[in-house]
């Protein structure tokens, strides 16, 4: 596996890819300064898209919601809140597309199931009910 930047760089191109494959429109904001990666006009509806890659943990899909950044030393989370509408999510494993709107997810970490026992806690999801197929609007 590639450094965390390759890794970056493969989820959002297998998303943009995706997406397109399904008669989406994708934008990709210019510089680093946007705290989404894409926007994606759906039916002129623009959507706001932070991409994520993440791993599967204790029989879910765990990413991270908050980017992570280092100031004086420190390592600093930022919630992403009402910046942006979803995240665009790759599981690193299975290669699984996921669209979480940004409502449904935890403030640090998303959870979503993909095999028993069922976890009652309010980050936690059916990951079934993300999946691309049925979830991107």
């Amino acid at each position: 596996m590639g450094n965390t930047k390759d890794t970056g760089d493969t989820t959002e191109a297998r998303i943009i890819h995706a997406l397109i494959a399904r008669g989406y429109s994708v934008s990709v904001p210019f510089g680093d300064n946007d705290s989404y990666d894409l926007i994606v006009d759906a039916e002129s509806t623009l959507h706001r898209v932070q991409c994520k890659t993440g791993w599967i943990e204790d029989g879910c899909v765990r990413f991270k919601t908050a980017s992570e950044t280092t100031v004086d030393g420190d390592v600093v989370a930022k919630e992403y809140g009402e910046s942006i509408d979803a995240f665009a999510v790759r599981c690193r494993e299975t290669d699984q597309l996921y669209w979480v709107p940004e409502s449904r997810a935890g403030r640090k970490n998303t959870y979503l199931r993909i095999e028993a026992p069922e976890i009652d806690h309010p980050s936690v999801n059916d990951a079934a009910a993300f999946r691309f197929e049925s979830a991107l609007p």
